[in-house]
């Protein structure tokens, strides 16, 4: 390749797909991975709305023929094992599209988003780690210092550079733009079963949300090979209380919280280790700034307990790949010019945050609030499976009459130079 266009922080599923995009177009894009890939990743159950960057991406064919499991909908579970019905996506949506998805294992669905990227012609350096930005004596980005897995040190410089990184956040961390969530700061530890119980038929790939005590839950994602990914996220102070530290001790303790959690896990047999991560929420303050643009969770994360993270991503990715193709054609890579993109991505985050919120709060249900207002029913659905920009508003203050939601926070804005 010559010397790229756009370097890449990051070969995940924001990278890859914003890669893709810029390849498909011929422009010359430089994809940046610390890890040798296939590598683990949590955030395995795709919600409806992934659908149409996957579409994009040409990735539905091989989404298809893969052996990831089917699913259909998505249950909730309380303590007592007493569990809702599915809320299946057909009864909303058309069959042929966002009516299902697939619960993946991420080292396999990252590779083939790496591979598609690939195909379309980006260029991937694996076992890559970016050490620092590099900047011109105005501020501006100009590109990257690297280190190989050798530890041999090289600069590269491009037109822009897209911080793809993850929870890493390289570029917000560095530049002092990353910022927590007011609220939204749990604690999470898994494991995989193999032999886990499932349900019969089309609720066989269900992902189930599970509840324990002081709002914390259980997720319970099917996988193929008979493999269950099954973990609890709950405040800190409470999976840690009496003083236990360890994710084992922990994960066992809190399965004996939820009968349908016990129940299922007792056929199956623990695999692997048991992990845990903190402080899931987060936001950089700004999404662009000269020379850089941030994307998938390098911009924001929010908690896992709808698995809206895969969505972002790749909405993330295909909509930046868009806009920094118009922007090369049009020779403006301004702070400003991915004004747009910014507000659209930070519409999807707050509108899936607020029901996050509403979701921690002990005085809130779906129930009642349907049970008051049946035409909230189908706004819900929409948000819980992806369909987040749009207006919200009247689903916003008919769930205001329950609990309080927070205000929109005032991130992810370009940084002028």
């Amino acid at each position: 390749m010559n010397s790229p266009e756009v370097l890449i922080i990051g070969g995940g599923p924001a990278g890859s797909s914003c890669a893709a995009i810029l390849a498909e177009y011929g422009h010359r894009v430089l994809i940046l991975e610390r890890e040798k890939f296939p590598r683990y990743h949590i955030g395995e159950s795709l919600i409806p709305f992934t659908f149409g960057p996957l579409e994009r991406l040409g990735m539905i064919p091989k989404m298809r023929a893969s052996h990831f499991t089917k699913k259909y909908s998505v249950t909730f579970v309380q303590p007592d094992g007493r569990r809702s019905q599915p809320f299946y996506f057909f009864t909303r949506y058309d069959r042929e599209s966002v009516a299902q998805t697939w619960q993946v294992l991420r080292s396999e669905f990252d590779q083939m988003l790496l591979d598609n990227a690939r195909e379309k012609g980006a260029e991937v350096r694996e076992e890559t780690t970016v050490t620092q930005l590099l900047k011109d004596d105005s501020g501006k980005v100009i590109g990257v210092e690297v280190e190989n897995k050798d530890g041999d040190k090289e600069q590269l410089l491009a037109k822009l550079v897209i911080d793809a990184s993850g929870k890493e956040a390289f570029a917000s961390n560095r530049l002092g733009w990353r910022i927590g969530d007011p609220y939204l700061n749990k604690i999470a530890v898994w494991t995989y079963y193999k032999g886990s119980k499932r349900e019969p038929d089309i609720d066989e790939g269900a992902t189930t949300v599970a509840f324990v005590p002081d709002k914390g839950w259980f997720w319970h994602i099917p996988q193929h090979n008979d493999m269950v990914s099954v973990g609890v996220v709950a405040e800190g102070k409470y999976l840690t209380r009496d003083g236990v530290r360890d994710p084992k001790e922990i994960f066992h303790r809190e399965v004996e919280q939820n009968q349908w959690i016990k129940e299922h896990l007792a056929t199956g047999t623990p695999v692997g280790q048991y992990w845990l991560t903190s402080e899931y929420s987060r936001h950089s303050k700004y999404g662009a700034s000269p020379g850089l643009l941030l994307v998938g969770d390098a911009f924001a994360f929010i908690d896992p307990c709808f698995s809206s993270g895969v969505m972002l991503a790749l909405k993330s990715g295909v909509l930046s790949g868009e806009e920094v193709h118009k922007a090369l054609v049009e020779g403006d890579l301004s702070p400003q010019r991915f004004a747009h993109y910014g507000a659209t991505i930070r519409q999807g985050v707050e509108n899936m945050r607020k029901l996050v919120y509403a979701f921690y709060d002990p005085n809130f249900s779906f129930r009642e609030v349907i049970k008051r207002f049946p035409e909230a029913a189908g706004e819900i659905t929409d948000c819980l499976s992806g369909d987040v920009n749009k207006d919200f508003t009247p689903l916003w203050n008919r769930i205001r009459e329950f609990v309080p939601l927070p205000d929109d926070l005032p991130y992810g804005v370009p940084l002028a130079a």
